[in-house]
Order: C-alpha cells, then structure tokens, then sequence
C-alpha cells in the first residue's frame, strides 16, 4: 500500500480505493399533510444522481447528460414502473400505520426503500442490498447470504414470515442482485465514465463559531465522493472528540463533508493539530494546520459590534 509519511511516522494511505461503483435507489413515500410530493424516486451511480421521478410530474426523467442515452422507449418504461410502484407504496403505507395503530393519525409518515448493487472493478467482487424503513427507523432488510429477511421491529414480522416463505421471489432478487443489477450498474457506469472517473480536489477550510465552540474541517467541492476527512495531533489520528458529518452532494455535482473537533484553544496552540483530507484517485493528502491565522470565525465580528 503506498502511504504518506507525516510528522512522528505517521503512515496514511495515499489514495482512498477508487474501483467500487454503486448503483443505489432511494423510494420514498409520504402520508400526512406536507408539501412534499406523495412518492418520490432517485436513482444514484457512484453516489451522483442519474435520474429522478415524482407523483406530480408521473415522468422518470434523466438527470445527467449521459443518460439520455436511453432514448424515449427506455424512459417511457421506466416511468410506467414507477406510477405502478406509486400505488404500492400507498398500500404499504397504509398498512404499516396500521400495524403500529397509527390508522387515525394526522401526522406525517414516511415509508422509505433503499436497495441497489456495487461492483469493485478491480476485484469483480459484487454485493446487493434491499432496505426498508419507516419514519426513520428500521423496518426490514433482505440479507442475501441466507435468502431470509430481517425484521428488527416486531410490526415487521408478518412481512418477514409472508416473504420468506416465497423462496421463488427471493432467488429471484439474488440473481437480480448478483447479476441484473450488476449489469446495468456496468452499462451506465460505461455511459457515464468521463463524468464518473474524473477527479475535483477539495476546497478545505477550518470553520469555528466561537472560541468555544468545536472546531469544523470542510472539504467541499471534490468529486468523487469517497473521501476520508482525519483529524491529527502531533501526527496521531485522533479518535475521541471527533464527530463525523456525512458527505452531502453539492449543486454542482461536487460533495462537501465536514468533520469536528471538539478541543480548548490552549490545546491545539500548544500543540500541532493538523486537518488532512484525502480524495478517492487524487494521489495528494491535502493539509490544514490548525493555527489561528486558519480559522474562519465570526468571533472578531461579534466582539466588534
């Protein structure tokens, strides 16, 4: 593995793997009064979005310029699929409030589904997944290896008991896993490959609200989104006051993440803390020192006004 030696020895990797592509899809269903639309559908390669319909246009639509490689045909199929599962994810709603006795509610409620499929080209290793929730909250999940489904809420057991019992439906999403998926995963990574393989390094600053408030290491602007974001002291990684974001898509097709560091300014003054930031397929660790000179902060305004 080849690494970047820091100060004290310190060894990082110097790429973050760079073969792994996914192909994601995010159903989400809605019941309640909100200005959302009632079912939405985005469709994701390598963490970018490709395609997106809703239940007021009823139209599955490309949203990058390589897709609309898959003429009208395509499109016109896709959204036919979509209105049908519109309707199912009414029902299963529906049923779902009524398992946790929610039948009468007037609040909001969510339905999400999650599954899709990633390749590592590098290795042809490939793996799947099919993810249910309910307002936030696990509801049920296909584990490939056994063919089963997991149910971490007893509302989801009758389901559980009701699928596995269909052994025909459950090979049937093995080989569309292990093959179907895996295919077009393939065929529209080949459609996008210019825009998917290209690289953007990180714009990264250090952010901080007050003096005492924990100090903030964003990275914005990079592409792809696989990305490490590693906070050091003295050339160790630091482990313990440290909180994660998650990594956020940006307007432009870029990401962002952010990650904190809680620590007291007579700390990391005395001290040589460092924000390092890694893209996946840039061969360069981007480095900020924590210094005050580096610090974004609206502190001297506040103390000015």
């Amino acid at each position: 593995m080849k690494c970047v030696i820091l100060l004290l020895g310190l060894c990082l990797p110097l790429t973050v793997s760079a073969v792994t592509h996914s192909l994601k899809y995010f159903y989400t269903g809605v019941s309640g009064d909100i200005n959302f639309p009632e079912f939405t559908v985005v469709g994701l390669v390598d963490n970018s979005q490709f395609m997106y319909f809703d239940s007021n246009t009823q139209t599955a639509t490309p949203k990058t310029e390589w897709m609309k490689r898959e003429g009208a045909e395509y499109w016109d199929r896709q959204t036919q699929i979509l209105i049908d599962s519109q309707q199912v994810f009414k029902k299963n709603i529906k049923m779902v409030k009524d398992r946790f006795n929610q039948s009468n509610s007037t609040g909001v409620h969510v339905n999400q589904v999650m599954y899709g499929c990633e390749w590592d080209e590098e290795t042809g290793v490939t793996g799947g997944f099919d993810q249910h929730g309910y307002d936030g909250e696990d509801f049920i999940s296909f584990d490939l290896k056994t063919l089963t489904w997991i149910a971490p809420k007893q509302q989801a057991v009758i389901t559980k008991h009701k699928w596995d019992s269909n052994r025909a439906l459950n090979e049937y999403l093995k080989n569309y896993y292990t093959q179907i998926c895996i295919d077009w995963l393939k065929k529209y990574v080949y459609y996008g490959r210019s825009s998917l393989m290209r690289t953007v390094p990180p714009s990264v600053s250090l952010l901080q609200k007050t003096s005492s408030s924990p100090v903030t290491c964003h990275a914005t602007g990079f592409y792809p989104s696989r990305v490490m974001v590693t906070w050091i002291k003295d050339g160790q990684e630091l482990y313990e006051d440290v909180e994660l974001g998650e990594t956020l898509p940006n307007d432009d097709g870029t990401f962002q993440k952010s990650v904190h560091l809680t620590v007291n300014p007579k700390e990391w003054k005395n001290n040589q803390y460092q924000c390092l930031v890694q893209v996946s397929g840039i061969n360069e660790v981007f480095i900020k020192d924590l210094t005050e000179d580096e610090i974004q902060t609206n502190l001297r305004k506040i103390e000015t006004d």
